[in-house]
């Protein structure tokens, strides 16, 4: 299964989406997106395929959101593009895209809609809070 992940290594949920997917038998493209950006286009698209309002994807914690004004709702959903291309700290993260749909996994296991049901044991996010059981079913 062709699986891209938005990915930034200094994030515990981008690296616990990230070691999902590696659970479920899948070694997916990892995009450092801090480095190596999406597109307009592409970050528009994945917004809109994870049914996400541009506002929705925009990443405030830890950001210049508030700094840059972002909060203020007049702003159009290009205007709010453009400052999350001109510093991509402000996109969420992390997108995951694969051929069952796309997601911003926040938390982590909203990630397990958009994968194989392969999973074959337990998981455990790094914090040890468990997602999957030991027959790799989910525990809600």
């Amino acid at each position: 299964m062709d699986v891209t992940i938005y990915h930034n290594p200094a994030c515990g949920t981008s690296r616990n989406t990230l070691e999902m997917i590696r659970a479920a038998g899948i070694e997916p493209t990892v995009i450092e997106y801090l480095a190596t950006p999406p597109s307009r286009g592409e970050l528009a698209k994945m917004i809109a395929d994870a049914g996400l309002s541009v506002r929705q994807a925009i990443r405030e914690k830890g950001t210049p959101y508030a700094d840059l004004g972002l909060d203020d709702p007049k702003l159009t959903d290009e205007q709010l593009l453009d400052a999350m291309l001109k510093d991509p700290i402000l996109i969420n993260r992390p997108f995951v895209v694969t051929p069952l749909g796309t997601r911003l996994a926040r938390p982590s296991e909203v990630v397990l809609a958009i994968l194989p049901d392969a999973f074959k044991g337990a998981f455990f996010k790094e914090d040890g809070e468990q997602v999957l059981d030991q027959e790799g079913k989910r525990i809600v």
